[in-house]
């Protein structure tokens, strides 16, 4: 069971490893919402992620002729480079079975921990399922990301700390993909606060946790689709559901466009990265319904590759309308072109690529398309920018830019 006691030893065991993330007031995020709004900030921790809190408590738990026999887990990446960390701090062989789908980064960063990677399946489920029948062969000792009580219980450290700077917290805002994460934090800040509202975070597409409240049972999602891939799971843990159930006030699902746009938010006020899955707390902020609050909104990780990050900042600015593309037809002559730039200039438009179709129309004389992506300083500057082009005999149109920019 999660007791008191157990939450106590397991954040005095964990201070061995970790590096204190003290809370962040957001004056950006509070005056958004209306709340006092703090970030926990987990991506700043040893491994880039809360994930070696659970790991290395529950090491420190298993018996000497466990450890021997060798540690095996599996982890779309946080997990696996905590764990790593902790097999290594402890000097036992780990093996790790990543999706095949994790980031590169995570992947080479647990190499460098010392652990043997396996890549297999496409999701953690297919993952965790292979690193259990190795497990098996191997004689190797299991430790598992979520549906484990003294993972969780390494975890919950995060709520102690919580209280320790903030005692009179009103929200606990905690991303969720098996549960591990939410199972520590609100069990035992329930034990501390029992008025404490405590809310879980998902992605709308892998909301497994959500499904199997409602059910009221463990419920396996059939399809996982979602840009946050730590939190990308199929089923929740069935050991900590009961915790869940009894603990958890609320769940708030949080579409991809969402996390675009958290992602924004942090890296422009706050100078932060965080991965996809430490975003969801920072978007559920928005779906808040009480203001005057105390909230904290656990930022679980930061371990994100370069090229989701080149993804999420164009697509960030397109959300914005800080970037959009239009096309204008204009007849093929000479001084076209520097007239529609004369336009943009005027309205401070900044052009950063340009397409000129001249086999649009079998009649050349007749009309060109130019196709003309530019920066703007959000959605006011853009409209004011069509407009200009509009009153002066263009007829642009809107162009979708999903696809990519740059």
């Amino acid at each position: 069971m999660l007791t008191l006691k157990k939450f106590e030893e397991a954040y005095e065991k964990v201070q061995e490893v970790i590096i204190p993330t003290k809370l962040m007031k957001s004056d950006y995020l509070s005056e958004q919402t209306g709340n006092q709004v703090y970030l926990k900030p987990e991506n700043m921790q040893l491994t880039g992620a809360y994930k070696i809190r659970g790991a290395y408590y529950k090491i420190s738990t298993l018996s000497q002729e466990e450890k021997e026999k060798g540690l095996i887990t599996a982890s779309a990446g946080n997990h696996a480079q905590g764990v790593a960390y902790a097999a290594r701090a402890n000097h036992v062989p780990a093996t790790i079975v990543m999706p095949t789908t994790t980031p590169l980064m995570k992947v080479n960063r647990t190499k460098a921990l010392g652990a043997e990677v396996i890549l297999k399946g496409d999701v953690f489920d297919e993952a965790s399922e292979y690193a259990i029948e190795l497990g098996k062969k191997r004689g190797m000792t299991f430790v598992h990301p979520f549906d484990d009580l003294d993972v969780a219980t390494g975890q919950g450290s995060i709520a102690m700390e919580i209280f320790k700077e903030l005692p009179t917290v009103d929200i606990i805002l905690v991303p969720i993909g098996g549960g591990g994460l939410a199972t520590g934090v609100s069990a035992l800040a329930k034990f501390l606060n029992p008025n404490i509202k405590v809310i879980g975070v998902e992605p709308s597409g892998a909301a497994c946790m959500k499904a199997s409240l409602e059910a009221g049972k463990v419920t396996t999602v059939e399809n996982v689709s979602t840009i946050a891939d730590g939190t990308a799971v199929k089923t929740p843990g069935k050991k900590i559901f009961p915790y869940i159930q009894q603990n958890i006030d609320d769940i708030i699902t949080i579409d991809d466009e969402e996390l675009i746009v958290a992602f924004l938010d942090l890296i422009e006020n706050h100078k932060m990265l965080a991965e996809n899955s430490g975003l969801l707390t920072v978007a559920a902020l928005k779906h808040l319904k009480v203001t005057g609050k105390k909230v904290v909104s656990i930022i679980s990780g930061g371990n994100m590759d370069v090229i989701t990050l080149a993804s999420l900042v164009q697509h960030g600015l397109i959300v914005r309308d800080r970037i959009f593309t239009v096309s204008v037809f204009l007849p093929d002559k000479p001084g076209e072109l520097t007239r529609v730039s004369k336009i943009i200039a005027q309205s401070q438009g900044n052009i950063i690529r340009l397409e000129h179709n001249q086999f649009v129309s079998i009649n050349r004389n007749s009309k060109v398309e130019l196709t003309i992506t530019m920066e703007a300083f959000g959605t006011e500057h853009k409209e004011k920018i069509i407009k200009a082009l509009k009153d002066t005999g263009y007829q642009p149109k809107l162009q979708n830019a999903k696809g990519g920019v740059f």
